[in-house]
């Protein structure tokens, strides 16, 4: 019925995320509130991590794209799930060594990291720098230099794949802002150029050919481009390149409809095709790292709210109104993401009720969700979004000046705050 098997229905009818009420989680904490499922999260990370000692005989490393869900508690679960950590910011960078994790497990990602990204980096010491274009290589061989390091890199390469997805998040085609494009020898000239620079170590290459992904014809397509790649830069330069990035972008369950492949089953395809590319190329197997964010910790998580105002339009539709929105969901107003929602009080009820639930912001574009079916709404009723573990928090804002939710984490029955409600002062900390 859900789109996780962490959520169930209890014998007072309610909605229950990793056997806990969710009514009860709202009374306690408040809404809007997102609440994630931990045994989940590591579950997923533990089932990324044997797909490569089964499959590439332990030879890869996942690494948690955190933009996904980025905080000190999920930083320090990650790591003791033994995985690398993908940041794409100082922030996210910050946040993951504050929280204790390893640099050397650290990737660094973005098209445009700043001078003061790039030393914070060196002085951390990271594992990799994912580098996005000519100026960013001669400013890390600069920085490098001047601290008296070697920079481990990796170049993203963009291999030319319609990943079939929404246009906004389809990230390895050529007209991307992201990575050097293959089709036009710029790959190629980039690559000779981190092979010439002192500081530089070039250790890889990545490439990322979109999000929210249900086929494994793409992701094979890009193993053997990006294979084709590697030997056709050990024919031109002797160098045969010693790790291959083949990102993220895993499909996760958002609605019914979707159907992704189980995770297990990408990695097996892929690591055939990548086995006998190698092997037709005389290439060595490379070391391999994959990027999920999405489908780690997505349908680990959900949204509740308190639902206020019920507006009927006769004929034409009624919308349903939640102390939330775009503030802490912005993902409807900028993709028309599809969720399922539910009223958590009445869970065990029919969905049998049309509506337009709206958030509370001054826009008209604030809604969660159009002409979707829940049970009937009352006011007070506690409304549950599913599949919101990925690029909510994240994506939050305080706009309208919104205080920004907490994050609760539910482990074995038991919930614990990871990440503080926002309050209004702290709304004007920073103002003067």
């Amino acid at each position: 019925m859900y789109v996780s098997d962490s959520l169930k229905i209890n014998e007072k009818g309610h909605l229950t995320i990793c056997g806990c009420d969710t009514v009860e989680l709202a009374e306690q904490f408040g809404t809007p509130l997102y609440v994630m499922d931990e045994n989940q999260i590591r579950s997923n990370c533990r089932r990324y991590q044997s797909s490569f000692d089964k499959h590439y005989k332990g030879r890869g490393m996942t690494v948690y794209a955190s933009k996904a869900f980025n905080c000190k508690e999920i930083c320090r679960i990650i790591n003791e799930e033994g995985l690398g950590l993908d940041v794409a910011s100082g922030g996210e960078l910050y946040t993951a060594v504050q929280a204790g994790f390893p640099a050397n497990r650290i990737h660094f990602h973005g098209n445009n990291k700043t001078e003061q990204e790039i030393r914070l980096a060196l002085e951390y010491e990271i594992g990799h720098f994912i580098a996005d274009n000519l100026t960013e290589l001669q400013t890390i061989d600069r920085l490098a230099k001047e601290a008296g390091k070697n920079a481990h890199v990796t170049l993203r390469i963009k291999p030319g794949i319609d990943a079939h997805t929404h246009s906004f998040i389809q990230t390895g085609q050529i007209d991307s802002k992201f990575g050097f494009a293959l089709e036009t020898g710029e790959a190629m000239k980039a690559i000779k150029a981190a092979l010439e620079y002192q500081n530089i170590d070039l250790k890889g290459l990545h490439c990322h050919i979109g999000s929210q992904i249900f086929e494994s014809s793409p992701f094979v397509l890009a193993a053997e481009v990006m294979l084709q790649l590697i030997a056709d830069v050990k024919r031109e330069t002797g160098v045969e390149i010693e790790e291959l990035n083949l990102g993220g972008g895993f499909g996760i369950h958002y609605t019914s409809e979707d159907a992704p492949l189980p995770y297990d089953q990408y990695m097996e395809l892929v690591s055939a095709a990548v086995f006998q590319k190698c092997e037709e190329l005389e290439l060595k197997v490379p070391f391999i790292f994959i990027e999920p964010g999405r489908s780690i910790v997505g349908e680990t998580g959900i949204t509740l709210y308190e639902i206020g105002a019920i507006k009927q339009i006769p004929n034409i539709r009624t919308y349903v109104s939640v102390n939330g929105g775009m503030a802490d969901n912005p993902r409807y107003i900028l993709y028309q993401s599809e969720y399922t929602a539910l009223i958590a009080n009445k869970a065990n009820q029919p969905a049998d009720t049309q509506v337009t639930i709206a958030g509370k912001c001054c826009e008209s574009g604030d809604l969660i969700q159009e002409n979707t079916m829940i049970q009937n709404p009352q006011i007070g009723d506690v409304l549950a979004v599913l599949s919101t573990g990925a690029y909510n928090y994240s994506m939050a804002s305080n706009y309208n000046r919104n205080p920004r939710p907490a994050v609760v984490m539910v482990k074995d029955g038991t919930p614990r705050v990871v990440v503080r409600r926002e309050s209004y002062e702290d709304l004007i900390r920073n103002d003067l």
